[in-house]
């Protein structure tokens, strides 16, 4: 039987290209189920977890998957299948003016407000987040996300004061976890920062901190 004309889907995607498999889905056809999950969540979702939840990978899948199952595919086939999905609502944001779009972060993807939108957001966003870090905090925080893994005496010497209960608190915010511990005299712990600190703060990974002369002043 001849195969029906192509079109393209509003996601911006064809949605009888194969991505896969012959039996596989389309970038269009899993682009509603890739934005409602992202729209529900609210954080960063890595590709492994968009493909198990949307039936592309077996809970165990991993780069050497053959895709033996049925309607299950290798790690890297659903990969590219949701990376062309994401462009294709990409795409559809932008031809229709949306305030987001979705941006790689934190090793996953994640729906974000576009910047010229942040004013009116974060207007919404300090009212129902009223606790900020502390100055010391965000000190100690910087310290730690630019010299990671890092102890805590180095920390308390770069910093000149005891950062015990900074630490503790930068931890309880999930900003701040134990990486190990150092090989020297003692073993003292090693920290270092979190995925929810690049979520939070937009970055995709800690080489996408800006330099010293980058960051913003004040």
């Amino acid at each position: 039987m001849p195969r029906a004309k192509s079109s393209t889907t509003e996601a911006g995607v064809d949605p009888t290209a194969p991505a896969g498999p012959e039996s596989g889905p389309s970038a269009g056809e899993i682009a509603p189920a890739v934005e409602a999950v992202l729209l529900t969540l609210g954080r960063a979702v890595p590709p492994s977890r968009l493909g198990v939840a949307l039936g592309l990978l077996a809970e165990d899948a991993d780069e050497e998957e053959t895709g033996a199952r049925a309607g299950i595919l290798t790690r890297g086939q659903a990969d590219r299948l949701i990376a062309d999905a994401v462009d294709g609502l990409n795409e559809q944001y932008e031809r229709t003016g949306r305030s987001f779009r979705i941006e790689q972060i934190a090793g996953g993807y994640r729906m974000i407000t576009r910047p010229e939108f942040a004013g009116v957001v974060s207007a919404v966003v300090k009212a129902q987040q009223p606790s900020k870090l502390s100055k010391p905090a965000v000190e100690t925080l910087a310290i730690v996300a630019y010299r990671q893994p890092i102890t805590r005496a180095e920390l308390e010497a770069i910093r000149g004061v005891s950062c015990g209960e900074v630490l503790k608190t930068l931890m309880d915010k999930r900003l701040v976890t134990i990486k190990g511990r150092a090989e020297e005299v003692g073993r003292p712990i090693l920290y270092g920062t979190t995925k929810q600190f690049l979520d939070q703060f937009g970055f995709s990974s800690v080489k996408d901190l800006p330099t010293p002369g980058e960051a913003p002043v004040g």
